[in-house]
């Protein structure tokens, strides 16, 4: 049997026979004859043959090839240097549930384990350093619920400023305003003033600072137990409900206690938060009446429809029999006009106010914050949701671990406290009690 080589290089002599043919009745100046006419389709059958013979050699060889090829780990894939393209394939071709798509992850990681092709549809995921921190993206329409579960309807994070990073960057700076005081000076350095005509004008400028947000992985585990992962949507139930409250509570913590080192600052570690005192003799872990003015007076006031109330629960107890002087009595602050009967306001100053975990708790700086994250805070993210498995770490229980990874970063939008342009007391989007 001939090679695929020698099949076109019959071809190729076959068609300059039928070119010379060709070329001759040009010279002669005739139209070719029935004779010259029969040889070239017999020439032209030929050809086809031997092409039809050459496409199935062709198609033989590829299978072959494929079947050769030894199959690439897809927890970890091959870096092709077209990372995240992925294979496109139909709608009707995508994952019904996330329960679903969890399960082939989990057949896709095991030891010779089934691959479901519909898992590239999101392409496998790959750090851009570290190899074997790949994973798998979950499919967008999944993903865009649980990112919109965290960032958009998150108690704080969805109201942080967010800012997309793009595929081929792990940071962005951004220039912010450099401004501490507006006693002589508006947005760090531009002046506004009445000249007389044709006098000369001053030139004014703003002063920036950098606000760099460099990207760090916030990384959550779930295990799973064999019975579970036989069960699709009991998983996506368990899977789904896990990672809103674990990803949701990491991501607030950050960004009220970040330190800012292999994670977001946190509000309470930024130089742009201003402390309240304690009242002269003011008993310790008490919360007056007078502090929540004092803290309220110390807001951006053209901003307060967009500050709230966040607060340790150990305060509640102060907050329901916080009571303010009148005369040689006092009135209830917090409690309705029904007292213990009715349902607590759910407002201070007629602010929003919430109970979290995360404040430190009574007594301590912060156990009651007046924050204002819409203007005060911005957070970057990069990429989605990428997941990855191991049958290892829990092979004695009997149990396989998802792990998820979150690429994100966060900062206040100041760098300190603002001294206003008539009196000295700084205001921030972020207020404490101090310490007592």
């Amino acid at each position: 049997m001939k090679t695929i080589t020698q099949y076109k290089e019959d071809i190729r002599v076959l068609m300059a026979k039928s070119a010379e043919i060709d070329a001759k009745c040009v010279n002669e100046n005739r139209d070719p004859t029935e004779a010259e006419l029969d040889y070239k389709n017999e020439i032209m059958d030929t050809v086809k043959e031997y092409q039809d013979i050459i496409r199935t050699m062709e198609r033989q060889e590829r299978i072959a090839a494929d079947l050769e090829r030894p199959q690439e780990p897809l927890t970890v894939p091959k870096d092709t240097g077209n990372r995240g393209s992925g294979i496109t394939i139909r709608d009707k071709d995508k994952f019904n549930s996330l329960g679903e798509q969890l399960c082939a992850i989990i057949s896709a990681g095991r030891p010779g384990g089934s691959i479901d092709p519909r898992l590239y549809n999101a392409a496998s995921g790959l750090n851009e350093t570290v190899p074997s921190d790949g994973g798998f993206l979950i499919q967008t329409d999944f993903a865009s619920r649980l990112y919109e579960d965290l960032f958009d309807n998150g108690l704080i994070a969805g109201q942080c400023e967010k800012i997309p990073i793009s595929a081929n960057s792990n940071s962005i700076v951004i220039n912010g305003f450099d401004e501490t005081s507006r006693a002589s000076s508006i947005a760090g350095g531009i002046i506004v003033y009445h000249a007389a005509e044709a006098e000369e004008k001053t030139a004014t400028k703003p002063k920036f600072r950098r606000v760099e947000l460099i990207l760090k992985k916030t990384i959550g585990a779930c295990y799973l137990t064999d019975e579970l992962m036989m069960d699709a949507p009991a998983m996506e139930t368990r899977v789904s409900s896990a990672f809103r409250s674990a990803f949701d509570f990491q991501v607030q913590d950050d960004i009220i206690n970040g330190t800012g080192a292999g994670m977001a600052l946190g509000i309470l570690n930024s130089g742009c938060l201003v402390s309240v005192g304690a009242e002269a003799g003011q008993a310790a872990d008490t919360i007056l009446a007078e502090n929540i003015v004092n803290m309220y007076a110390r807001r951006f006031a053209s901003q307060t429809g967009n500050y709230a109330w966040y607060y340790n629960q150990d305060v509640e107890p102060q907050l329901f029999t916080m009571s303010l002087s009148v005369g040689t009595g006092g009135i209830p602050v917090y409690m309705p006009p029904g007292g213990l009967s009715g349902k607590p306001y759910a407002q201070i100053m007629g602010l929003p106010a919430y109970a979290i975990e995360q404040c430190p708790t009574l007594g301590d700086a912060g156990d009651i914050i007046l924050a204002n994250f819409k203007d005060g805070y911005i957070m970057a993210q990069k990429g989605g949701l990428k997941q990855d498995m191991s049958i290892h770490v829990r092979f004695m229980y009997d149990e396989q671990v998802l792990r998820w990874v979150l690429r994100m970063d966060g900062q206040t939008w100041r760098a300190s406290p603002l001294t206003p342009y008539k009196g000295s007391n700084t205001q921030s989007h972020y207020v404490v009690m101090e310490a007592r």
